[in-house]
């Protein structure tokens, strides 16, 4: 990814925060691996402040879509507050195998992560793990897959996936938690983190910042129905009224 086309993937910006569609296979910082990281481009994002922006919550490496930075110290500290403290909301967009038993619900699963040797881990349903639920809601069904609006009300590590393989749906591409069923329909992971809204400012609306179904997505989103001509998405509720969306649009 060059600079520019980092730039080009700004969603909100403002003097305090930034909203990036993050790509999908590129990790925000460096880990084991070594490589290419989000966070070597965040120079290109200072736009004559002082420092480079830096996270204010993570998203894995092959998950695609809303990702908050915050552009000077008190703007990192309390994006960190937001995300601790349950505050921002976020709703993500997945593709994953088999029917939900319900139109929508909540799942309330605790999560632990499982060490294995020096570098290998994975997070499992642990009734003695830290509380997790997320709310689901299916928005397109087929025959093997189901188009699903997942939204968490906690932030733990490979909540999402995990929760969906819990109910026996895991997400298409996720070969750690679906292993080869869920690769086999696809190698990319089908999670999108397609909206995200931040209550920063005391006496302002929400900042809301959505990021465009990723290019990855479309083959499945179109074949269920759940994404118009143009790649828009159906089934979805309409933005409540007065809600500031900024979509690539810069001050």
């Amino acid at each position: 990814m060059t600079d520019d086309e980092l730039i080009a993937r700004i969603l909100y910006r403002d003097g305090s925060l930034l909203v990036i569609d993050k790509p999908a296979g590129l990790p925000v910082h460096a880990g084991f691996g070594g490589g290419e990281t989000l966070d070597q481009h965040f120079p290109a994002l200072q736009f004559g402040l002082p420092n480079p922006p830096q996270l204010g919550h993570r998203l894995d490496k092959d998950t695609s879509g809303c990702l908050a930075l915050g552009r000077h110290r008190r703007a990192i500290r309390e994006l960190g507050e937001l995300f601790a403290g349950q505050k921002a909301e976020k709703t993500y967009l997945a593709v994953v195998l088999g029917r939900l038993p319900a139109a929508e619900g909540r799942i309330e699963a605790p999560l632990a992560k499982v060490a294995h040797e020096k570098r290998s881990w994975w997070m499992k349903v642990d009734p003695a793990g830290q509380p997790s639920v997320t709310d689901y809601r299916v928005i397109a069904e087929g025959e093997r897959l189901s188009v699903v609006d997942l939204r968490p009300h906690t932030g733990r590590t490979h909540q999402l996936r995990v929760h969906m393989a819990h109910l026996g749906c895991p997400i298409v591409g996720d070969g750690v938690y679906g292993g080869d069923p869920a690769r086999g329909v696809d190698r990319n992971l089908h999670l999108h983190a397609r909206q995200l809204v931040l209550p920063y400012y005391r006496k302002k609306p929400p900042v809301v910042a959505r990021a465009p179904v990723p290019p990855h997505m479309l083959r499945l989103l179109t074949r269920l129905g759940a994404v118009d001509a143009d790649g828009r998405l159906l089934h979805l509720v309409a933005p409540t009224a007065g809600e500031a969306v900024p979509e690539r649009s810069l001050p």
